[in-house]
């Protein structure tokens, strides 16, 4: 899957959802602090999608860009053994995307998406879709009638 067609298949599902959004083409981001600088935003109304591996599944969790997994909430909370980042080359196996360029749509990728129940301090939210050089803004409300993830206590 190119780097593209991740940016194409997210617009082509929000659009077919009737979920407006605004895109901001940027100098490459690789760290959330970065992307809030560019994107002039604040920090905590970023998604920060990490793939993990839960026991022997892999997940998209969606955080707040300002908090870190809570791994043992998230271990308890899905009544799981075992909890781990994917790897990198796990993470472009799964989405053909590099780490920190990957949108909080899971459904885009076959993973499930769990989102911190965090985000919901926010109205709207930004992430890189598909690129570093690529955010998206879009309501939070949007977000999830589109993709529909699993909340939970994801976040410290």
């Amino acid at each position: 899957m190119s780097i593209a067609s991740v940016f194409d298949q997210l617009s082509e599902k929000l659009s077919a959802a009737g979920a407006p959004f605004e895109t901001l083409h940027h100098a490459p981001v690789f760290t959330s602090e970065q992307a809030a600088a560019v994107r002039g935003t604040t920090l905590d109304s970023g998604a920060k999608a990490l793939v993990c591996k839960v026991d022997e599944t892999f997940v998209l969790i969606v955080l707040p860009a300002d908090r870190k997994l809570a791994s043992k909430r998230v271990r308890q909370s899905a009544g799981a053994k075992s909890l781990r980042f994917a790897t990198r080359e796990e993470v472009a196996e799964r989405t053909g995307l590099a780490p920190g360029s990957i949108p909080p749509f899971g459904s885009l990728f076959g993973l499930p998406t769990w989102c911190d129940a965090g985000l919901t301090e926010q109205t709207r939210i930004n992430f890189n879709a598909g690129d570093h050089a690529i955010s998206i803004n879009m309501t939070l409300a949007d977000f999830i009638r589109v993709e529909q993830p699993r909340m939970g206590d994801f976040a410290e």
